[in-house]
């Protein structure tokens, strides 16, 4: 098992790298001024978690200390920015819908990519729907903003070519909270250089990952992976087009040869 009595540097904040990546942060401040001077509750729309730690800065520019996430599970990714000032009435801005669909027996059924793009074809964006959690029996539990759920359930009535009824949620069941089970993967790297690690996770050489890395297949954390030379940190997320996405799990010690140690998982 992979483990090392000397922590491993994890990668620190990543100013803001355009004007939407500015203009979220300021965003973020906002809320948090009006909801410290008027003594209210607000929210933003879902965030992936590179903006999280973006709206995390501007909560911090402004000084708020009444601020969290939450997606609507304790181990969700998209997350909703609730600033809930003391003694302000609470709000619950993110609602479990129920989506079941009718699929023919032998049928391919549809997958995460199609009950996502269901739900944007009716004129919503993406900061309206955090997580999507597949069951069994045809069924996915999509976390989305309360202000949109009734929307939801009155229109979304069909994922691709099979019908779906949805329905509010009051309570997802615990066996799909606890998500798919994960397989955690060792390997040992030269360095921690992105186009080493890249390439264990892929099991594929070094030329091939520098090669997606070049030909600008490959973010960290939601942001462009520009160099194959560029150091890799814990809890980094790998996202290479077209193939999949990997976290670094953990980074530990070195073996005889002074090779590194790292383990991680596919999603």
């Amino acid at each position: 098992m992979v483990s090392s009595s000397d922590p491993h540097a994890v990668r620190g904040y990543v100013p803001p790298q355009n004007e939407e990546e500015r203009r979220l942060v300021r965003r973020a401040e906002e809320l948090c001024q009006t909801a410290m001077a008027r003594g209210i509750p607000r929210y933003s729309g879902f965030l992936s978690d590179r903006e999280q730690m973006l709206a995390l800065a501007g909560v911090n520019r402004a000084g708020c200390q009444c601020a969290h996430f939450w997606g609507g599970w304790p181990d969700a990714e998209r997350k909703v920015l609730c600033i809930e000032p003391p003694d302000a009435w609470q709000e619950q801005p993110v609602t479990a819908l129920r989506i079941a669909a009718r699929v023919e027996a032998g049928a391919q059924e549809p997958g995460h990519r199609d009950y996502l793009g269901a739900i944007l074809g009716l004129g919503l964006e993406r900061t309206c729907v955090g997580d999507l959690l597949a069951a069994q029996d045809h069924v996915v539990y999509a976390m989305v903003l309360d202000n949109k759920a009734d929307f939801l359930v009155a229109n979304l009535v069909s994922v691709g070519r099979f019908p779906v009824e949805t329905a509010v949620c009051d309570a997802v069941p615990e066996s799909v909270l606890q998500g798919p089970e994960r397989t955690l993967r060792e390997a040992t790297v030269p360095s921690l250089r992105a186009d080493s690690v890249l390439a264990a996770m892929m099991h594929t050489s070094r030329a091939v990952a520098a090669q997606a890395i070049a030909g600008g297949r490959v973010e960290i954390n939601h942001l462009p992976l520009h160099a194959a030379h560029e150091p890799v940190y814990e809890k980094d997320l790998f996202t290479v087009r077209g193939v999949g996405r990997y976290r670094l799990q953990a980074v530990g010690g070195t073996s005889k040869k002074g090779r590194i140690f790292i383990s991680f998982f596919q999603y």
